[in-house]
């Protein structure tokens, strides 16, 4: 039955994930680590980042690969059902909504307040993505490695993916001789 519970995990995380990936992240990381325990901290950080690094929406790719882990090419199939089904039925639903009370001020309202919650579910996330590095690679190589990358990222305007591929590249290079 771990296809049920795969199928009742991504359904939750994704129904409620209002705004896309980075809202429905900080939701899988607590059913897939927190609720169900399907992976560890370190694990999902390497799920995260390897699924940021690869082409198309993260949400599926999360799902398919804990999905594969958990149960199989079974688990693949129903943790992607529960992630896409869902999402694409009250899409077509919502923007029929949508189009007609575009104007409307409580639809206006939901959407802007909505984003303040948002923005601290990924700020947690970040938090405990953080300790994890924290933990395993020590503060000052932490905050080397974050330093640099918000450095390509914000100022040089270098694609999130290469820098991903350049931190796979150190951890696998540089860190994994001095630490683990």
């Amino acid at each position: 039955m771990d296809w049920l519970e795969l199928i009742i995990g991504f359904f939750i995380a994704n129904v409620l994930g209002y705004g896309g990936g980075p809202s429905s992240i900080p939701l899988m990381y607590q059913e897939i680590v927190v609720h169900h325990q399907w992976t560890s901290d370190h694990d999902f950080s390497n799920i995260l980042a390897l699924g940021n690094a690869l082409p198309g929406p993260i949400a599926t790719k999360i799902a398919a690969y804990v999905g594969y882990d958990v149960a199989g090419v079974v688990g693949v199939v129903a943790a992607l059902a529960a992630t896409i089904v869902p999402s694409a039925i009250a899409l077509i639903v919502l923007l029929k909504i949508m189009q007609r009370h575009r104007q409307s001020p409580v639809v206006k309202g939901m959407t802007l307040l909505v984003q303040p919650v948002i923005a601290i579910m990924m700020l947690l996330l970040t938090w405990t993505m953080g300790v994890t590095s924290h933990e395993t690679i020590g503060i000052w190589q932490s905050l080397g490695i974050a330093a640099v990358a918000f450095w390509a990222m914000a100022i040089k305007k270098i694609h999130p993916a290469i820098v991903i591929v350049c931190a796979f590249a150190y951890g696998g290079l540089v860190l994994s001789r001095f630490t683990m």
